[in-house]
């Protein structure tokens, strides 16, 4: 049938112009022209070669089928009769189940439904896991709102703490510290001899206590010296 299809009837396949609707929902590459010696074979796309579409999709103008698929349509093709061509390219419905038919599109298909069922797999587990979710955000609202709030506020004082013994052990602060405990000393010394010339005290216990307090005034005064030195230094 196939061979008396594109030989001795080749003019009775040959359908005529005023035969085919113009507003055939099928592109111009499967309609074929008045001047064409043969009808056209339809053909399909895909990501390389077949475009599969979805239901209610439209096929596209442009065809790029490669030689062995568009041997693998032709091979579906060459036993059918001239009635069932003319019928492919007239009849929406018979042309999408036939489109449907062939392998890649059901690969395609496959392919597709594959993709679908995974997605919506991963759907469900992630809606199954939304209480666990939802008890974890609150479980972090609580502890935003004691927990942190209570380490805050003991974080506060601690950095206030630090403060505090910063500019006590501050190089301004040791200086004022020795100059204080200098003067403390020099104080010392001068009501012990004070005392002294009252005769408040004997000569003896004098000279004990004035040597101490001068020894203790000159090493926090060499202290004092060696501090202010480095840290002007």
């Amino acid at each position: 049938m196939f061979k008396s299809f594109w030989g001795s009837q080749e003019q009775q396949a040959q359908p005529r112009p005023q035969e085919i609707s113009t507003d055939s929902w099928y592109p111009p590459s499967v309609v074929s022209s008045p001047s064409s010696s043969r009808p056209a074979t339809p053909s399909v796309n895909s990501s390389s070669s077949f475009n599969i579409p979805r239901p209610g999709d439209r096929p596209h103008s442009s065809s790029n089928v490669s030689p062995t698929e568009a041997a693998g349509i032709i091979a579906l093709l060459k036993d059918k009769s001239v009635d069932e061509l003319r019928k492919l390219l007239l009849d929406k419905d018979a042309y999408h189940n036939f489109f449907l038919s062939l392998e890649p599109v059901k690969t395609q298909n496959k392919v597709w439904d594959d993709v679908r069922n995974e997605t919506l797999q991963l759907a469900m587990e992630n809606l199954e896991k939304e209480p666990r979710i939802m008890e974890l955000r609150n479980q972090c609202r609580i502890i935003r709102t004691t927990e942190l709030a209570a380490a805050q506020e003991k974080l506060h004082e601690l950095e206030r703490k630090k403060e505090e013994a910063m500019k006590f052990y501050s190089p301004a602060s040791l200086l004022r510290q020795l100059q204080e405990a200098m003067n403390t000393t020099e104080e010392e010394s001068e009501a012990l001899h004070r005392q002294l010339l009252a005769q408040e005290i004997d000569l003896s216990s004098f000279i004990q206590k004035y040597k101490k307090l001068r020894q203790t005034y000159h090493r926090r005064a060499l202290t004092h010296l060696a501090a202010k030195t480095s840290f002007n230094g």
